[in-house]
Protein backbone atom coordinates (compact mmCIF):
# COMPACT_ATOMS: atom_id res chain seq x y z
CA UNK A 1 0.00 0.00 0.00
CA UNK A 2 1.64 3.31 -0.53
CA UNK A 3 0.03 7.18 -0.88
CA UNK A 4 1.51 9.85 -3.04
CA UNK A 5 2.14 13.54 -1.43
CA UNK A 6 3.19 15.38 -4.48
CA UNK A 7 4.93 19.27 -3.99
CA UNK A 8 6.37 21.31 -6.35
CA UNK A 9 10.12 20.56 -5.28
CA UNK A 10 9.82 16.97 -4.82
CA UNK A 11 7.54 13.44 -4.89
CA UNK A 12 7.73 11.41 -1.25
CA UNK A 13 6.23 7.98 -1.51
CA UNK A 14 4.50 6.80 1.57
CA UNK A 15 4.60 2.84 2.31
CA UNK A 16 2.52 1.23 4.79
CA UNK A 17 4.37 -2.16 5.99
CA UNK A 18 2.84 -4.49 8.30
CA UNK A 19 5.09 -5.38 11.23
CA UNK A 20 6.23 -8.52 12.66
CA UNK A 21 3.70 -8.06 15.92
CA UNK A 22 0.89 -8.09 13.27
CA UNK A 23 0.67 -11.90 13.92
CA UNK A 24 -0.47 -11.82 17.04
CA UNK A 25 -2.30 -8.68 17.16
CA UNK A 26 -6.39 -9.27 16.52
CA UNK A 27 -6.93 -5.68 15.56
CA UNK A 28 -9.11 -5.34 12.30
CA UNK A 29 -9.07 -1.27 12.56
CA UNK A 30 -8.25 1.05 9.58
CA UNK A 31 -4.20 0.01 8.83
CA UNK A 32 -3.15 3.62 7.93
CA UNK A 33 -4.64 5.25 11.10
CA UNK A 34 -4.82 2.29 13.34
CA UNK A 35 -8.44 3.41 14.81
CA UNK A 36 -11.67 1.51 15.04
CA UNK A 37 -9.60 -1.72 16.16
CA UNK A 38 -9.37 -3.84 19.27
CA UNK A 39 -6.38 -4.34 20.92
CA UNK A 40 -6.54 -7.30 23.60
CA UNK A 41 -3.95 -4.88 26.03
CA UNK A 42 -5.95 -1.71 26.00
CA UNK A 43 -7.07 -0.15 29.22
CA UNK A 44 -10.38 0.16 29.94
CA UNK A 45 -11.26 4.25 29.92
CA UNK A 46 -11.24 5.68 33.27
CA UNK A 47 -14.31 7.64 34.55
CA UNK A 48 -13.82 11.18 33.65
CA UNK A 49 -15.92 11.90 36.57
CA UNK A 50 -13.85 10.21 39.37
CA UNK A 51 -10.55 11.91 38.55
CA UNK A 52 -9.32 14.53 40.20
CA UNK A 53 -7.10 16.01 37.83
CA UNK A 54 -8.30 19.37 35.59
CA UNK A 55 -10.03 18.79 32.55
CA UNK A 56 -7.41 19.63 30.83
CA UNK A 57 -5.05 17.03 31.83
CA UNK A 58 -8.07 14.41 31.38
CA UNK A 59 -8.28 15.46 27.04
CA UNK A 60 -4.42 15.26 27.63
CA UNK A 61 -4.55 11.62 28.73
CA UNK A 62 -7.14 10.48 25.68
CA UNK A 63 -4.63 12.35 23.31
CA UNK A 64 -1.99 10.37 24.65
CA UNK A 65 -4.24 6.99 24.75
CA UNK A 66 -5.16 7.21 21.13
CA UNK A 67 -1.34 8.20 20.00
CA UNK A 68 -1.04 4.57 22.29
CA UNK A 69 -3.72 2.88 19.95
CA UNK A 70 -2.23 4.13 16.85
CA UNK A 71 1.51 2.94 18.07
CA UNK A 72 -0.25 -0.46 18.41
CA UNK A 73 -1.53 -0.97 14.85
CA UNK A 74 0.05 -3.57 12.87
CA UNK A 75 0.97 -0.93 10.04
CA UNK A 76 3.93 1.70 10.59
CA UNK A 77 4.20 4.21 7.88
CA UNK A 78 7.78 4.20 6.23
CA UNK A 79 8.85 7.31 3.80
CA UNK A 80 11.45 6.90 1.17
CA UNK A 81 13.04 9.45 -0.38
CA UNK A 82 12.77 9.49 -4.34
CA UNK A 83 16.81 8.36 -4.41
CA UNK A 84 16.14 5.34 -2.42
CA UNK A 85 12.89 4.67 -5.00
CA UNK A 86 15.48 4.59 -7.71
CA UNK A 87 17.53 2.45 -6.07
CA UNK A 88 15.22 -0.32 -5.01
CA UNK A 89 13.62 -0.18 -8.70
CA UNK A 90 16.86 -0.33 -10.30
CA UNK A 91 17.99 -3.53 -8.37
CA UNK A 92 15.24 -5.62 -7.00
CA UNK A 93 15.29 -8.54 -4.43
CA UNK A 94 14.13 -11.79 -5.64
CA UNK A 95 12.80 -11.27 -2.00
CA UNK A 96 9.84 -8.88 -3.64
CA UNK A 97 8.07 -10.83 -6.06
CA UNK A 98 9.17 -9.12 -9.19
CA UNK A 99 9.13 -10.92 -12.28
CA UNK A 100 12.13 -11.49 -14.92
CA UNK A 101 10.06 -8.55 -16.76
CA UNK A 102 10.08 -5.89 -14.08
CA UNK A 103 14.12 -5.69 -14.44
CA UNK A 104 16.56 -6.28 -16.99
CA UNK A 105 20.55 -6.51 -16.06
CA UNK A 106 23.00 -4.47 -18.03
CA UNK A 107 25.23 -6.59 -18.09
CA UNK A 108 22.87 -8.91 -20.02
CA UNK A 109 21.39 -6.21 -22.30
CA UNK A 110 25.17 -5.26 -23.42
CA UNK A 111 25.93 -8.58 -24.41
CA UNK A 112 22.86 -9.21 -26.04
CA UNK A 113 23.81 -6.13 -28.04
CA UNK A 114 26.96 -7.26 -28.80
CA UNK A 115 25.90 -10.19 -30.48
CA UNK A 116 22.90 -8.35 -32.73
CA UNK A 117 23.38 -6.21 -35.58
CA UNK A 118 21.06 -4.35 -37.91
CA UNK A 119 20.40 -5.30 -40.90
CA UNK A 120 18.51 -2.87 -43.81
CA UNK A 121 17.46 -3.04 -47.36
CA UNK A 122 15.33 -4.96 -49.27
CA UNK A 123 17.24 -7.31 -51.54
CA UNK A 124 19.28 -8.24 -48.00
CA UNK A 125 16.55 -8.68 -45.63
CA UNK A 126 14.87 -10.97 -48.23
CA UNK A 127 17.98 -12.75 -48.76
CA UNK A 128 18.32 -13.24 -45.22
CA UNK A 129 15.11 -14.32 -44.60
CA UNK A 130 15.77 -17.29 -46.96
CA UNK A 131 18.78 -18.05 -46.08
CA UNK A 132 18.35 -17.94 -41.96
CA UNK A 133 15.08 -16.76 -40.73
CA UNK A 134 15.66 -17.86 -37.17
CA UNK A 135 18.47 -15.27 -36.80
CA UNK A 136 15.85 -12.72 -37.22
CA UNK A 137 15.12 -10.65 -33.73
CA UNK A 138 12.69 -8.09 -34.17
CA UNK A 139 11.80 -6.31 -37.74
CA UNK A 140 10.51 -2.94 -39.12
CA UNK A 141 8.79 -2.45 -42.19
CA UNK A 142 7.17 0.38 -44.06
CA UNK A 143 3.57 -0.07 -45.65
CA UNK A 144 5.18 0.17 -48.84
CA UNK A 145 6.74 -3.38 -49.25
CA UNK A 146 4.96 -5.40 -46.66
CA UNK A 147 3.05 -6.94 -49.72
CA UNK A 148 6.55 -8.07 -50.79
CA UNK A 149 7.30 -9.42 -47.09
CA UNK A 150 3.98 -11.44 -47.10
CA UNK A 151 5.99 -14.36 -46.26
CA UNK A 152 8.12 -13.41 -43.69
CA UNK A 153 5.39 -11.41 -41.56
CA UNK A 154 3.19 -15.09 -41.73
CA UNK A 155 6.51 -16.60 -40.43
CA UNK A 156 7.47 -13.51 -37.75
CA UNK A 157 3.86 -13.70 -36.75
CA UNK A 158 3.87 -17.93 -36.68
CA UNK A 159 7.31 -17.91 -34.58
CA UNK A 160 6.28 -14.99 -32.07
CA UNK A 161 9.03 -12.92 -33.09
CA UNK A 162 8.26 -8.77 -32.60
CA UNK A 163 7.69 -6.40 -36.08
CA UNK A 164 6.27 -3.39 -36.29
CA UNK A 165 4.81 -1.42 -39.62
CA UNK A 166 6.27 2.08 -38.74
CA UNK A 167 6.05 5.63 -40.81
CA UNK A 168 9.70 6.15 -42.89
CA UNK A 169 11.01 8.13 -40.03
CA UNK A 170 10.34 5.78 -37.39
CA UNK A 171 11.99 3.09 -39.17
CA UNK A 172 15.32 5.64 -40.23
CA UNK A 173 15.49 5.49 -36.34
CA UNK A 174 15.04 1.64 -36.10
CA UNK A 175 17.70 1.39 -38.90
CA UNK A 176 20.32 4.20 -37.99
CA UNK A 177 20.24 5.54 -41.07
CA UNK A 178 18.44 6.63 -44.23
CA UNK A 179 18.72 4.34 -46.75
CA UNK A 180 16.90 2.02 -45.16
CA UNK A 181 15.09 0.61 -48.04
CA UNK A 182 11.96 -0.06 -46.37
CA UNK A 183 12.67 -2.48 -44.18
CA UNK A 184 15.15 -3.39 -41.30
CA UNK A 185 15.96 -6.38 -39.35
CA UNK A 186 17.97 -6.61 -35.99
CA UNK A 187 19.50 -10.20 -36.20
CA UNK A 188 21.74 -12.64 -34.33
CA UNK A 189 25.27 -11.86 -35.37
CA UNK A 190 27.17 -14.78 -37.89
CA UNK A 191 30.37 -15.99 -36.25
CA UNK A 192 33.09 -16.17 -38.21
CA UNK A 193 34.69 -19.46 -39.02
CA UNK A 194 38.41 -20.20 -37.99
CA UNK A 195 40.42 -21.37 -40.72
CA UNK A 196 41.04 -24.82 -39.94
CA UNK A 197 37.03 -25.43 -39.92
CA UNK A 198 37.02 -23.61 -43.17
CA UNK A 199 39.90 -25.58 -44.88
CA UNK A 200 38.34 -28.98 -43.55
CA UNK A 201 35.17 -28.69 -45.67
CA UNK A 202 36.41 -26.82 -48.76
CA UNK A 203 35.50 -28.17 -51.97
CA UNK A 204 38.11 -28.97 -55.02
CA UNK A 205 37.67 -25.78 -56.61
CA UNK A 206 37.70 -22.85 -54.06
CA UNK A 207 38.24 -19.78 -54.49
CA UNK A 208 39.03 -16.82 -51.17
CA UNK A 209 39.55 -13.32 -50.61
CA UNK A 210 41.83 -11.96 -48.53
CA UNK A 211 41.62 -8.58 -47.15
CA UNK A 212 44.50 -6.61 -45.49
CA UNK A 213 42.88 -3.86 -43.54
CA UNK A 214 40.07 -3.10 -45.79
CA UNK A 215 37.41 -1.53 -43.52
CA UNK A 216 35.23 1.05 -45.86
CA UNK A 217 31.61 -0.71 -45.51
CA UNK A 218 30.46 0.49 -49.01
CA UNK A 219 34.23 -1.46 -50.55
CA UNK A 220 33.18 -4.46 -48.16
CA UNK A 221 29.63 -4.84 -49.71
CA UNK A 222 30.46 -4.49 -52.84
CA UNK A 223 33.31 -7.45 -52.90
CA UNK A 224 30.86 -9.49 -50.94
CA UNK A 225 28.23 -8.91 -53.95
CA UNK A 226 31.11 -9.79 -56.61
CA UNK A 227 32.03 -12.87 -54.59
CA UNK A 228 28.35 -14.25 -54.50
CA UNK A 229 28.44 -13.46 -58.37
CA UNK A 230 31.46 -15.49 -58.97
CA UNK A 231 31.54 -18.13 -56.39
CA UNK A 232 34.19 -17.03 -54.17
CA UNK A 233 32.62 -18.60 -50.46
CA UNK A 234 35.28 -17.25 -48.33
CA UNK A 235 36.66 -13.97 -47.23
CA UNK A 236 39.32 -13.64 -45.15
CA UNK A 237 39.32 -10.40 -42.25
CA UNK A 238 40.85 -9.95 -39.04
CA UNK A 239 37.67 -9.10 -37.94
CA UNK A 240 34.18 -11.27 -38.91
CA UNK A 241 32.33 -8.26 -37.79
CA UNK A 242 33.55 -6.24 -40.40
CA UNK A 243 31.48 -8.16 -43.22
CA UNK A 244 28.37 -7.95 -41.08
CA UNK A 245 27.93 -3.82 -40.73
CA UNK A 246 24.49 -2.82 -42.24
CA UNK A 247 26.21 -0.91 -44.71
CA UNK A 248 28.12 -3.38 -45.90
CA UNK A 249 25.17 -5.84 -45.89
CA UNK A 250 22.64 -3.86 -47.73
CA UNK A 251 25.68 -3.07 -50.51
CA UNK A 252 26.13 -6.75 -51.28
CA UNK A 253 22.48 -6.62 -52.21
CA UNK A 254 21.97 -10.40 -50.58
CA UNK A 255 25.70 -11.48 -51.20
CA UNK A 256 26.38 -11.03 -47.67
CA UNK A 257 24.20 -14.35 -47.42
CA UNK A 258 26.44 -16.64 -49.70
CA UNK A 259 29.46 -15.48 -48.48
CA UNK A 260 31.55 -16.61 -44.93
CA UNK A 261 34.15 -14.21 -43.57
CA UNK A 262 37.05 -16.42 -42.10
CA UNK A 263 39.55 -15.53 -39.39
CA UNK A 264 42.60 -16.88 -38.05
CA UNK A 265 45.14 -15.36 -35.05
CA UNK A 266 47.13 -13.04 -37.69
CA UNK A 267 46.22 -12.01 -41.44
CA UNK A 268 49.77 -13.58 -42.39
CA UNK A 269 48.87 -16.80 -40.21
CA UNK A 270 45.73 -17.18 -42.16
CA UNK A 271 47.60 -17.06 -45.51
CA UNK A 272 50.24 -19.18 -44.40
CA UNK A 273 47.35 -22.05 -43.32
CA UNK A 274 46.03 -21.40 -46.89
CA UNK A 275 49.34 -22.13 -48.29
CA UNK A 276 50.08 -25.57 -46.61
CA UNK A 277 46.62 -26.77 -47.46
CA UNK A 278 47.63 -26.47 -51.35
CA UNK A 279 45.89 -23.09 -51.69
CA UNK A 280 48.13 -20.62 -54.71
CA UNK A 281 48.30 -17.14 -53.18
CA UNK A 282 48.04 -13.95 -55.75
CA UNK A 283 49.18 -10.61 -54.14
CA UNK A 284 48.29 -7.51 -56.84
CA UNK A 285 50.61 -4.74 -57.57
CA UNK A 286 49.94 -1.13 -59.24
CA UNK A 287 53.44 -1.06 -60.68
CA UNK A 288 54.50 -4.64 -61.00
CA UNK A 289 53.82 -8.08 -61.40
CA UNK A 290 53.02 -10.12 -64.29
CA UNK A 291 49.55 -8.99 -66.73
CA UNK A 292 46.37 -10.58 -65.46
CA UNK A 293 45.62 -11.35 -68.96
CA UNK A 294 48.61 -14.03 -69.49
CA UNK A 295 48.33 -15.50 -65.67
CA UNK A 296 46.80 -19.04 -65.15
CA UNK A 297 45.13 -19.35 -62.01
CA UNK A 298 44.57 -22.93 -60.19
CA UNK A 299 41.51 -24.46 -59.02
CA UNK A 300 42.41 -23.13 -55.43
CA UNK A 301 42.93 -19.62 -55.32
CA UNK A 302 43.52 -16.68 -52.52
CA UNK A 303 43.38 -13.19 -54.02
CA UNK A 304 45.01 -10.98 -51.34
CA UNK A 305 43.80 -7.11 -51.90
CA UNK A 306 44.82 -4.06 -49.50
CA UNK A 307 43.70 -0.57 -48.66
CA UNK A 308 43.87 1.75 -52.26
CA UNK A 309 46.22 4.03 -50.45
CA UNK A 310 48.97 1.69 -49.02
CA UNK A 311 48.36 -1.39 -50.54
CA UNK A 312 49.77 -4.57 -49.33
CA UNK A 313 52.57 -4.39 -46.62
CA UNK A 314 55.50 -5.66 -47.64
CA UNK A 315 55.34 -8.83 -45.38
CA UNK A 316 52.31 -10.04 -47.18
CA UNK A 317 53.61 -8.74 -50.28
CA UNK A 318 56.69 -11.87 -49.81
CA UNK A 319 53.71 -14.31 -49.19
CA UNK A 320 52.76 -14.37 -52.70
CA UNK A 321 53.19 -17.20 -54.65
CA UNK A 322 52.30 -15.19 -57.74
CA UNK A 323 52.35 -11.02 -57.89
CA UNK A 324 49.94 -9.33 -60.86
CA UNK A 325 48.80 -6.47 -62.02
CA UNK A 326 45.84 -5.41 -63.74
CA UNK A 327 46.97 -3.51 -67.10
CA UNK A 328 45.10 -0.40 -67.99
CA UNK A 329 45.82 3.31 -69.54
CA UNK A 330 47.59 4.44 -66.73
CA UNK A 331 45.57 7.79 -66.18
CA UNK A 332 45.09 6.67 -62.62
CA UNK A 333 47.06 5.23 -59.73
CA UNK A 334 45.28 2.24 -59.06
CA UNK A 335 41.67 0.97 -59.39
CA UNK A 336 39.18 0.63 -56.30
CA UNK A 337 39.61 -2.57 -54.15
CA UNK A 338 35.99 -3.92 -54.96
CA UNK A 339 36.42 -3.00 -58.69
CA UNK A 340 39.86 -4.96 -58.74
CA UNK A 341 38.39 -8.07 -56.42
CA UNK A 342 35.87 -8.19 -59.06
CA UNK A 343 37.97 -8.12 -62.32
CA UNK A 344 40.33 -11.05 -60.97
CA UNK A 345 37.15 -12.96 -59.94
CA UNK A 346 35.88 -12.87 -62.90
CA UNK A 347 38.80 -14.07 -64.45
CA UNK A 348 39.14 -17.22 -62.10
CA UNK A 349 35.66 -18.17 -63.25
CA UNK A 350 36.43 -17.91 -66.33
CA UNK A 351 39.17 -20.04 -66.49
CA UNK A 352 37.59 -22.79 -64.34
CA UNK A 353 34.75 -22.66 -66.26
CA UNK A 354 36.00 -23.05 -69.40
Amino acid sequence: MNDENKSKSSKVKVMYVRGEEATSSRSSGNPRTGKGGRSSDRKAPTDRRSSSSPRRDDSSARRNESSSHRNDSPWRTVSKRPTEQKESAQAPSAEEGLTAKSYIDPEQLRRQRQEETRVYGENACQALFQSRPEAIVRAWFVQSVTPRFRETLRWLAANRKAYHVVDDSELAKAAGTEHHGGVCFIIKKQTGLDVAAWLSQAAEQDCVVALENVGNPHNLGAIMRSCAHFGAKAILVNDANLLESGAAVRTAEGGAEHVRAVTAPSFLQGLDAFRRAGYSIVTTSSHEGQPLASTTFPAKTVFVLGQEGEGLHEDTLRQGDISLSIGGTGNIESLNVSVAAGILLGEWWRQQKA
